[in-house]
């Protein structure tokens, strides 16, 4: 019976997954360019692209040498560095010839298939049928923050949320005292895989998830210590993951991050207001948004499918203190996790409708309760939730035209809710038997949340850009020479609606010089790092500061100026700023197109390593030269031949890359300090006389620390899995030989 079971679970797992893979396909057949947004467009596509060219070079991508102010990849944190999944799906999907566009859907929908797998099992392990576990599938998969920003714009979110429901189902079974003493190990990879996913809020629904499973094992079984098991699996999984949590620590310190204004803490709740979207997601009212403006929009991020809603009020309205005294854990964490997707955030999180794929599985959870009390229920009561959807989508219907929130897309959505709904009721009395009607939930939901993203735009209001293949080549840009880039605002100024044509050739915003391997300063960054992100005052999609830009290039740019130290040798002006670099006699004109203007410092392109004589940042200190040759500058280190002339003077080497603290130096077996131009560059100071083999690498502690704490956990599980198969295996053969 179990193998039956077993057997039944991974054809409906897999099926869960493919159905949601159906449903991606047919919304791409609608819109090619679903996937393909904003996010995607300037930072999250390029940085993979660079990342698969780098695991194709032999190297860890934990660095990129094609952006300054995105340059710590693995600090950055979004980007799934340290993710096994992640980096496996980036490396099949650029072997591909796929188009941008492609390439992000391949991604998205690798990783929502893997959603749908995890939240059925999580489901089926909670005893629902198999139909009731493929609607959890579809709710937590295609629900509409997911769609509409995890998945199209915010991959990070995805990469992360992908495996929550994998861990709750994980730390389910590590509570489970039926099982054995080694049950520790279920939830700790993907605690690893949803830390190292990249998005710090699924970080924090990991950490509610935990305290709440504790909190109801402890009262259930009145032991503390029966949660002993799922937290030392969860601290394995936070121990496996060490380099990636402690990387965007790191990173985070000093930074533009920690210094965002308290108005970004009030974007983006969701309004209560807003909360009948949930039955019909055109519900229009006010939220605000990145600018802090109240504007009228939908609550398309609301959507779960009509049916999940439903079914918990219907259990209210059927049985309200019997659904209550059965579900009350899981209502009270859902009431938790809607309120905190409605109050203002703090510290270093913003954007309080993060939560919402949080709430929308949850919310599937208990309806899948709900709805199983009804099937099992013989009584005419088993068609309320069809019911109450019929009535509820109605009401909703009329209340939009009371409260004036149709806005523009509530016909014939509201509609063709109704019709699904009636169909619904239709089929509750129709159907003979009640193993078709248990598909019911999952087959409406499927329909609700296909009609609402055919009729309403998944894009919520984010940016869209032009960007062709063309980017993959680095002409007119030289990829020998660093380039500063200056632009206005680019979701203001190169979005598909402002400039339908394509965009970047010559600017490249964002992060998307990567895509063909060119230098630039500018670069993606929600956290902007100490440093250059800072001195330039960037902005997170990658544009200096006007003002900034605009004195560096009047007052900084000569030979002796703050960008000759940087490397800087080319300047990319966008068409619509008047500004040159000065002085005139330092720079030519190399491009000119209309969508910016080229400038390339006369002469040769600047060496990676230099020797200086002086700098203003030690006046008063002459340095003497040294001779620089063989310079192999790679992604995570850079090595070259150094030798100082032979008199009382240390040489001093300035490194055209930007700094974060971990660099170490050597010169042969000799230990060099590394200090930094005012956080801008690396800097070493190399002993009178010296010659030989300098290396320049990046080491940082919480790679060391984070490595080893990881290697140990790694340990600690593959020693506890080799038991944990002896153990079984002993168990077999001695119930063998008793037989």
């Amino acid at each position: 019976m179990d193998t039956t079971r077993t057997r039944a679970t991974i054809i409906g797992a897999l099926s869960a997954g493919l159905i949601v893979v159906l449903f991606c396909l047919i919304l791409l057949w609608h819109d090619p360019l679903l996937f393909w947004n904003d996010d995607y467009e300037l930072s999250i596509l390029p940085v993979f692209a660079d990342m698969a060219r780098s695991w194709s070079a032999g190297h860890w991508p934990i660095l990129s040498p094609y952006s300054w102010v995105c340059g710590n990849l693995a600090g950055e944190f979004q980007y799934g560095v340290f993710s096994v999944f992640v980096n496996a799906v980036i490396i099949v999907v650029w072997k591909f010839p796929l188009a941008f566009p492609q390439q992000a859907a391949a991604v998205s929908i690798a990783h929502l298939f893997v959603l749908a797998v995890g939240a059925f099992l999580l489901a089926r392990d909670r005893r629902f049928s198999i139909p009731l576990s493929i609607f959890v599938a579809l709710v937590a998969s295609l629900s509409g923050w997911i769609i509409c920003w995890g998945a199209t714009a915010w991959f990070g979110a995805l990469g992360a949320f992908t495996w929550l429901p994998w861990a709750w189902w994980g730390a389910e079974r590590a509570l489970d005292p039926r099982r054995t003493k080694w049950r520790f190990l279920w939830p700790t990879l993907f605690v690893y895989l949803l830390i190292t996913g990249g998005f710090p809020y699924t970080v924090l629904m990991l950490l509610l998830l935990i305290g709440w499973l504790a909190i109801k094992s402890s009262f259930q079984t009145r032991s503390i210590f029966s949660i002993l098991p799922m937290l030392f699996g969860v601290a394995l999984g936070f121990g496996l993951s060490a380099p990636a949590w402690l990387a965007i620590l790191d990173l985070v310190q000093g930074s533009a991050r920690e210094l965002q204004p308290p108005a970004a803490h009030r974007q983006w709740l969701v309004p209560p207001a807003a909360l009948p979207g949930l039955i019909l997601p055109s519900w229009t009212v006010n939220w605000t948004d990145f600018s802090s403006r109240n504007i009228p929009h939908t609550a398309t991020e609301l959507t779960c499918g009509l049916v999940a809603p439903v079914a918990v009020i219907a259990g209210f309205i059927w049985r309200g203190r019997i659904f209550v005294k059965r579900l009350k854990r899981e209502l009270i964490l859902l009431l938790i996790v809607l309120l905190l997707c409605m109050i203002p955030t703090a510290g270093l999180f913003r954007w309080s409708f993060r939560w919402l794929p949080f709430f929308h599985l949850v919310l599937a959870i208990c309806a899948a309760e709900a709805l199983q009390s009804f099937q099992d229920s013989r009584r005419p009561w088993s068609a309320m939730p069809a019911t109450a959807a019929l009535a509820l989508v109605i009401l909703t219907a009329i209340a939009i035209s009371i409260f004036h929130a149709a806005g523009e897309y509530a016909f014939p959505l509201a509609w063709i809710l109704i019709g699904l709904a009636a169909l619904w009721f239709l089929l509750e009395f129709l159907l003979p038997r009640a193993e078709f009607r248990e598909w019911a939930p999952a087959a409406i939901t499927f329909l609700a949340l296909l009609a609402t993203y055919l009729c309403v735009p998944t894009n919520c209001g984010v940016p869209k850009y032009n960007f062709s293949q063309e980017l993959l080549k680095p002409a007119p840009l030289d990829p020998a020479r660093l380039y500063l880039g200056v632009y206005p605002w680019a979701e203001l100024t190169y979005c598909v609606s402002n400039k339908p044509q394509p965009v970047g050739q010559v600017l490249r915003p964002g992060s998307t010089a990567m895509w063909a391997e060119l230098h630039f300063i500018n670069g993606y960054s929600p956290i902007r790092p100490a440093g250059v992100a800072r001195e330039f005052a960037t902005s997170i999609h990658g544009e200096i500061n006007p003002d900034v830009g605009s004195y560096l290039l009047k007052h900084k740019a000569g030979n002796d100026g703050e960008l000759a130290l940087l490397g800087v040798d080319g300047v990319v002006v966008a068409r619509e700023l008047d500004l040159t670099p000065q002085p005139s006699s330092e720079w030519e004109p190399a491009v000119s197109t209309d969508e910016g203007r080229v400038f390339h410092r006369r002469g040769s392109p600047f060496a990676r390593v230099r020797s200086v004589t002086s700098i203003d940042s030690r006046p008063g200190e002459r340095f003497a030269p040294a001779t620089i040759s063989q310079i192999n500058n790679s992604r995570n280190y850079v090595e070259a031949f150094v030798d100082v002339a032979s008199d009382d003077r240390p040489a001093l080497l300035i490194f055209s890359r930007p700094y974060f603290r971990g660099y170490q130096g050597r010169l042969g077996s000799q230990k060099l300090a590394v200090t930094s131009y005012r956080r801008l560059f690396p800097v070493v100071e190399v002993p009178a006389g010296a010659h030989g083999r300098l290396t320049l690498a990046y080491r940082p502690y919480w790679l060391i620390w984070g490595g080893a704490i990881a290697i140990i956990s790694i340990f600690v599980v593959v020693v506890s899995f080799l038991a944990a198969i002896y153990s079984r295996a002993s168990a077999r053969t001695s119930q063998d030989r008793l037989i």
